[in-house]
């Protein structure tokens, strides 16, 4: 596809096929070299335990375009780490923080021509292991593929960095002791039909409580919650059953250590949501939604409001997305360049 054809006005978040995308097979208990390649077709065994036991994990980060034409990582390392916990979680073997940055660089770079302009979106990174080989019995793999391949994105929600309102679910995404703190597509499978039917009835997506007692807030569709309350706290969900996101951890830092906030991680009861005077959503794909209402027991709850953002969200945001496109400096690591 040429990027010739792309409009960097009205991208959103699909899949468009890029020009090349990193590959690499674990076997004989080592990751080979690794190669770029134009195939964007995995050719695997019928057998394989990612398609009948759910054996794979994946990641999401973002390449972003500066204003002088240079090209940022945003934390890869933190990817690298989540990653390697959610291969231990699922007996996977784990892919080395230098080879997995270095794979991200090397997509980057062999795709830089789609790469959006500067402010007008960013190139998504989907890192990926799966469980390959011959297989039929319910065992780990015989041999492994981790791939990255990459897409040129705009906003996840239409609207972008508007209020949505969302509904909360009575199912559960993922299990009290399970792989609910790993990035597994098992939970996503699971968030597929509540997901669903919350659209149906018009709202952005589902909230999902502790599936333990479902009485505390845990998860806002595929990404973190987080609530500022009147005395300037900021808090969001401590859990093992919550996916400890990239932008959540961001966030936290910047809201302590440039807003000035009380950051808490505990538990966020939904009988209680009336003491955040905000709300919101975060996670690599949207970076910061912010939410407008929930709905809960036949009522909807609305924060600061269904059609305006709140302030401190809007300090949030324009603090991480700065750092992430060069215009703020950012923490010491924050940053990756990409060597064009």
């Amino acid at each position: 596809m040429s990027n010739e054809s792309i409009n960097w006005d009205k991208l959103g978040f699909d899949y468009i096929k890029t020009d090349k995308r990193y590959l690499s097979v674990w076997r004989d208990g080592a990751w080979d070299a690794g190669t770029l390649t134009e195939d964007n077709v995995l050719h695997i065994s019928e057998g394989s335990t990612a398609l009948h036991y759910g054996q794979q994990c994946f990641e999401g980060l973002k390449a972003y375009r500066c204003q002088d034409g240079s090209i940022n990582l945003f934390r890869p390392d933190q990817n690298a780490a989540r990653m390697a916990r959610s291969c231990a979680r699922l007996l996977m073997p784990q892919v080395p923080t230098d080879v997995f940055i270095e794979a991200c660089k090397q997509v980057v770079k062999a795709n830089e021509r789609f790469v959006p302009p500067y402010g007008k979106g960013a190139l998504y990174l989907r890192p990926f292991v799966i469980g390959v080989g011959d297989n039929v019995g319910v065992r780990t793999a015989p041999e492994f593929i981790f791939s990255v391949f990459a897409i040129p994105v705009g906003s996840y929600f239409k609207g972008g960095m508007t209020p949505h309102n969302f509904i909360i679910s009575g199912y559960d995404r993922a299990a009290p002791q399970g792989t609910g703190a790993a990035k597994v597509g098992g939970n996503y499978a699971a968030s597929l039909m509540p997901g669903a039917e919350a659209k149906k009835q018009g709202f952005a997506d589902a909230i999902y409580l502790d599936p333990l007692t479902h009485s505390k807030i845990e998860e806002v569709g595929s990404a973190n919650f987080f609530g500022i309350t009147a005395d300037n706290e900021f808090i969001t969900p401590k859990s093992a059953s919550v996916l400890p996101g990239i932008t959540r951890l961001s966030l936290m830092e910047l809201a302590a250590s440039r807003l000035g906030l009380k950051v808490i991680e505990g538990d966020v009861l939904i009988d209680e949501i009336g003491k955040f005077k905000e709300a919101g959503a975060c996670g690599t794909a949207a970076v910061i939604t912010p939410i407008g209402g929930i709905q809960y027991n036949g009522k909807l709850h609305v924060f600061h409001s269904e059609t305006e953002v709140g302030p401190i969200t809007k300090k949030l945001y324009a603090e991480l997305t700065g750092i992430q496109s060069g215009d703020v400096e950012g923490p010491a690591g924050w940053i990756v360049k990409v060597a064009l």
